[in-house]
């Protein structure tokens, strides 16, 4: 299986820098069977069932990118440098592993200072990345980095545009609550209270998990057969309550529609070991490509992914790559919006 296979002509064009505005005007194509229709993700109720479940990804994107100044002193007086730090994850022992440009200016035990507030130490440097230990933690840490940093919007984002005070409320989901992501489930993103509200009277059951998304998800894969990639990890827990809807929900005869890659990547790691949903509260790599059997999700509505990303293996597992070819195509064709603040897709397999 060549990485070659999950390439495709992507006009830079399509690649949005913005939402649509309201979010439930985002396009949304819809992939049933062999057919494929064009909507909005407005008329999302038309093809769901009452005793159908949504699994949304409740994760709290951090303003993650900090602009900070290091301080030393020096035979010709103090000297200072700005440096540039995207916080990447918290790790078990209090530190935070971050990029910090450019790393060859800081050493070992110097401070970064962002705000009047809000500063760390570099405890250590290693393969490439910096470890921080802030001055802060809590609710007082969370409170300072909310005040001094900004939104890490994705690479092919950034590289249009800076991030600014509209992307706080545009790159975060309306139920967002476990604060740890720096980069959001972007399926999520199109969704508001109102649509909420008529989904529920129709009788949709949603169910919230936690995956906390990393820097990671935006590396690129760079090995040519592509079931040697290693992914990255990431932390995620799915509740005991959680599970136990999911079951239910299956039992029922309802669909199982995880609302992003993210909790989808995250139901299918809890089912890994038995083959059906069970708690499951750690990190997972799992990495979806076809030939994958999908033991929970029934269906999926996801965004418009990079070429050659794992995130397009994962849809090609779940539609099979010759069906993703075609409604990538079309996608192509019609000028739907790409990526992060792009337009989505309902993927409904076949039987």
């Amino acid at each position: 299986m060549k990485l070659s296979d999950f390439d495709f002509d992507l006009p830079d064009r399509l690649i949005a820098t913005r939402p649509a505005r309201p979010r439930t005007s985002a396009r949304l194509l819809v992939a049933e069977g062999d057919g494929i229709t064009d909507a909005h993700v407005y008329d999302l109720p038309r093809w769901l069932r009452p005793g159908d479940r949504l699994i949304l990804n409740d994760t709290k994107v951090i303003p993650a990118r900090l602009q900070g100044v290091r301080r030393r002193a020096s035979d010709a007086g103090e000297t200072e440098a700005r440096i540039e730090v995207t916080l990447l994850e918290p790790r078990a022992d209090g530190l935070w592993a971050a990029l910090l440009k450019p790393l060859k200016k800081v050493r070992d035990g110097e401070e970064i200072r962002f705000s009047s507030e809000l500063s760390a130490t570099v405890e250590a440097r290693e393969e490439g990345q910096g470890l921080l230990r802030f001055n802060l933690s809590g609710e007082d840490f969370d409170a300072a980095l909310n005040a001094a940093g900004a939104m890490p919007l994705p690479p092919y984002i950034a590289a249009k545009r800076a991030a600014d005070a509209q992307d706080r409320t545009d790159y975060q989901t309306v139920w967002a609550r476990a604060s740890g992501a720096v980069a959001a489930p972007t399926a999520s993103l199109h969704f508001d209270e109102a649509l909420l509200a008529t989904l529920a009277a129709q009788g949709i059951g949603f169910t919230h998990v936690t995956l906390h998304v990393g820097a990671g998800t935006f590396l690129p894969v760079k090995v040519e057969d592509v079931t040697t990639h290693r992914m990255h990890g990431e932390w995620g827990e799915v509740t005991e309550a959680a599970a136990a809807k999911i079951a239910a929900t299956r039992a029922a005869g309802g669909r199982i529609i995880p609302v992003g890659t993210t909790a989808l990547r995250l139901i299918e790691t809890a089912a890994r070991a038995s083959g059906r949903i069970a708690p499951f509260r750690g990190v997972t790599d799992i990495f979806i490509y076809p030939g994958f059997r999908f033991n929970v999700t029934d269906a999926l509505m996801t965004n418009f992914h990079l070429p050659k990303s794992t995130l397009m293996m994962l849809v090609s597992a779940l539609m099979g790559p010759e069906r993703i070819r075609q409604i990538y195509a079309h996608a192509v064709a019609s000028e739907y919006r790409f990526f992060s603040y792009g337009d989505a897709s309902l993927l409904i397999p076949g039987d």
